[in-house]
């Protein structure tokens, strides 16, 4: 299949979607905190795990210490997550593993990229669940690539393939034989452990997310730390990263005095980095000495086509913001210069928490898995409108965190994980269904 006809097939997708987040907007306050309420309040769940509003559910579909189909076991700490079809009417989720050396790896077994000492692999890397489309069944589940550390998240490629990155650059010495913080591609249909090939000219860097634009191919990495920048790939050869390419940082195109003002746009440019494998984990440092601009702790990242048919994706700096409260920025790839906006900053805690992962849903609002951790913190999916309007879509009732958001090719269904212990669930309801 070509990467043109993927392509059009992947911008299908999510333009919708995003037409929808251009023209939706529902308004309401909440304790003087401007916010939007259009599925109504959040109904307790009576099995302790996830609170929805009036009509949506969910199932389990995956847990920690299930066994999987290749011998092993479901390993802990389910993060970034993509969902893809397959053919003969199935699915497959592709699941990072946010796992450091010394953790369970669940009896990972087979091809490895780094091993510890004892010579088992290291536990990190990604499983795969293959699902029934119609039943949302479980029919298989194994590893899918082995021996990484902190797969955190990524973002799946419009030829089928999940990108699993890692949060982590641990260099070769007592806890791994080999240098870590790269990219691994894992194909959706890969059905045992891939070939573990770190995508090098992509950077070594501390990685959160990735997502690539269908018409260029480029890829653009978002990176979880508090000084991180926001890069961007141009691939050799389209579709085929392994290939090598150039690696850029964002800057604004011209000085801006003070802050970005929310809702305004700003010109954009991008400046090439040197020396992507960055054996000193300097990439950003060397970036914002060329005025590469910073955002805080950098992560979910999310892209598709704004109602007027432009690309334009959304991202996350988690504690970003006046109150460090989180930020959502949104890029417009457009000509002659990309632009950049502050599409949302929380002010209070009860609107948005510390950002992670995002997604796009069926109606065009974006779902926002909340990733904080403090003693009187609750973790929620966050959705925000059009208008930039905050609302909570489900609240978690453990003291962990959602991640890995993601719907079905189809839009019907929202796959969630508890992080931990690994809990990955499947979420329906009346998605187009608005509150008048």
């Amino acid at each position: 299949m070509t990467f043109a006809i993927d392509r059009r097939r992947f911008l299908s997708a999510t333009s919708a979607a995003f037409a929808a987040l251009s023209a939706s907007g529902c308004h309401a306050a909440r304790s003087g905190v401007p916010s939007a309420d259009p599925y109504g309040p959040l109904q307790p769940d009576p099995g302790g795990l996830l609170d929805l509003p009036e009509g949506f559910s969910y199932r389990v579909i995956s847990r920690l210490g299930d066994a999987m189909n290749d011998g092993g076991k479901v390993p802990d700490a389910a993060d970034g997550m993509g969902c893809f079809a397959l053919p003969g009417g199935k699915l497959a989720l592709v699941r990072n593993h946010e796992l450091r050396p010394g953790r369970d790896s669940g009896g990972a077994s087979g091809a490895a990229f780094d091993r510890d000492s004892s010579g088992a692999p290291l536990p990190g890397g990604t499983t795969t669940l293959v699902l029934n489309a119609a039943t949302l069944e479980r029919e298989r589940e194994y590893r899918s690539l082995s021996g990484t550390i902190r797969n955190c998240s990524g973002g799946v490629t419009p030829w089928g393939s999940w990108l699993t990155c890692e949060e982590d650059v641990t260099r070769t010495g007592a806890k791994a034989e080999r240098d870590h913080g790269w990219v691994f591609e894992v194909p959706a249909s890969a059905s045992e452990p891939v070939d573990p090939l770190p995508l090098k000219a992509m950077g070594r860097f501390n990685h959160e997310a990735a997502v690539v634009d269908p018409k260029s191919g480029a890829v653009f990495l978002t990176e979880d730390r508090e000084d991180g920048l926001l890069y961007r790939f141009l691939p050799a050869v389209p579709g085929q990263l392994a290939r090598g390419g150039r690696l850029q940082a964002l800057t604004l195109a011209a000085p801006v005095k003070g802050t970005l003002k929310p809702l305004a746009w700003t010109k954009v440019r991008w400046i090439d980095l040197d020396d992507p494998e960055s054996p000193n984990d300097d990439l950003r440092k060397r970036g914002a000495a060329l005025g590469a601009m910073t955002f805080a702790r950098g992560e979910g990242i999310h892209l598709g086509l704004d109602a007027k048919g432009k690309t334009e994706l959304f991202f996350v700096a988690t504690s970003g913001g006046a109150a460090k409260l989180g930020q959502v920025w949104r890029l417009r790839l457009d000509t002659p210069a990309d632009r950049l906006q502050l599409f949302f900053e929380s002010t209070d805690p009860t609107q948005f928490n510390y950002g992670d992962n995002l997604t796009v849903a069926p109606n065009g609002h974006l779902i926002v898995c909340e990733d904080q951790y403090t003693d009187d913190a609750e973790n929620h999916l966050r959705g925000l409108t059009a208008a930039g309007l905050p609302y909570d879509f489900a609240r978690v009732r453990l003291p962990t965190e959602p991640a890995g958001a993601c719907f079905s090719p189809d839009g019907k269904v929202l796959f969630v994980n508890l992080y931990s212990p690994t809990t990955t669930l499947a979420i329906t309801g009346p998605w187009a269904h608005l509150k008048a």
